[in-house]
């Protein structure tokens, strides 16, 4: 496709979920659309995942109703013969999923170029297993995600400045922030699986000792009725913090986070969402490990807290943290809280 990169090319972009995969698309795409300004990317994602690129001009949004009219075969059927219509020269999948394997069928009846992602799961393999495990650092999938543009024909230098602006508050937000004249410090206390999510009465510790400064808002970050109701309860309990979870819609969250001064999360969608706009993002690492290849873009690799490996040798166990030996569902007890709040603040030394 090289004989595009001079004249408007059209490029499709698949990327379904998850949130924190989604998340991590947008410094590539920011910078891909700021080294080649003659393309034009659509991307397929979930409707939810749309605001995450509307600060992106050159980008737009397909959304893929998986759960409608695009569900299942005849559904993926009826996807390709809307996205056809758009006359793409070349498809991105960054998935690589059965569903854009599927999609990979249909377009191919067009010949339409269609590079998938390499996941490197052979690699991740030989990371997670409990023998003979090669424990080295592996590809970002930053790096994997403009891998695939580069065989399109448009390669991407991926640089810190690739990240997005801060996002304007409106009213509601402000209202909201009750502590905006405070330091913002966004916590993101929950992840998909146990195997990453920090002990509750630890991150409450952590919490009480933040809320002592009286420097900082502390603003909560979280998603179903048991998160939400966590969250109530230390924000009914420690005066600086304010629970965002159920009061703004993703789109208002995102102008929130883009204005913080610091996230604290878990190896999470949260710390991906922080790093596309610039913020420092301090993360908790359990059962899973930044050199699997999804640390936060651009992020110091000291702002990484992990669980001990000397006392949990085969960390990580497993990628998304939802496999693990008996016994490692204790290991982020290794994170002590004191040496969080003690990062936090350095961090925030070095940035205010």
């Amino acid at each position: 496709m090289a004989k595009n990169r001079t004249s408007g090319s059209k490029i499709l972009v698949i990327r379904l979920s998850a949130m924190g995969d989604v998340a991590m698309t947008v410094p590539v795409l920011f910078a891909l659309t700021k080294q080649y300004p003659q393309i034009k990317i659509t991307v397929l994602t979930r409707g939810f995942f749309k605001p995450m690129f509307n600060a992106l001009p050159k980008v737009e949004v397909f959304v893929a109703d998986v759960n409608g009219r695009h569900r299942g075969f005849i559904g993926l059927w009826k996807l390709y013969q809307e996205l056809k219509k758009q006359n793409f020269d070349g498809v991105a999948d960054l998935h690589n999923v059965l569903r854009s394997n599927i999609l990979k069928l249909f377009f191919g009846l067009g010949r339409i170029p269609f590079v998938q992602m390499d996941k490197g799961r052979m690699e991740k393999k030989a990371l997670t297993s409990a023998r003979d495990k090669i424990f080295k650092p592996l590809k970002t999938t930053h790096r994997r995600y403009a891998d695939v543009f580069a065989q399109l024909g448009y390669p991407v230098k991926l640089t810190d400045e690739n990240v997005l602006p801060k996002r304007s508050l409106g009213s509601k937000i402000r209202n909201i922030l009750e502590c905006s004249n405070k330091i913002l410090i966004g916590i993101a206390p929950f992840a998909a699986f146990g195997g990453k999510r920090y002990p509750l009465y630890l991150m409450e510790e952590v919490i009480a000792t933040l809320n002592k400064v009286n420097a900082y808002g502390l603003i909560l970050f979280g998603g179903g009725p048991a998160e939400r109701a966590q969250l109530e309860k230390w924000s009914n309990g420690y005066e600086n913090c304010i629970n965002l979870a159920g009061r703004v819609s993703f789109d208002e969250e995102l102008d929130v986070i883009s204005n913080l001064q610091l996230m604290l999360s878990m190896d999470s969608g949260n710390a991906h969402l922080a790093a596309m706009y610039g913020v420092p993002t301090v993360t908790l690492w359990g059962v899973t490990h930044p050199f699997a290849g999804f640390y936060p873009f651009a992020q110091d690799p000291n702002n990484a807290l992990l669980s001990d490996r000397n006392k949990f040798p085969l960390i990580p166990t497993s990628i998304y943290g939802n496999k693990f030996p008996d016994g490692y569902e204790n290991a982020m007890e290794t994170i002590r809280p004191k040496d969080v709040v003690a990062k936090i603040e350095e961090v925030l030394d070095r940035r205010l």
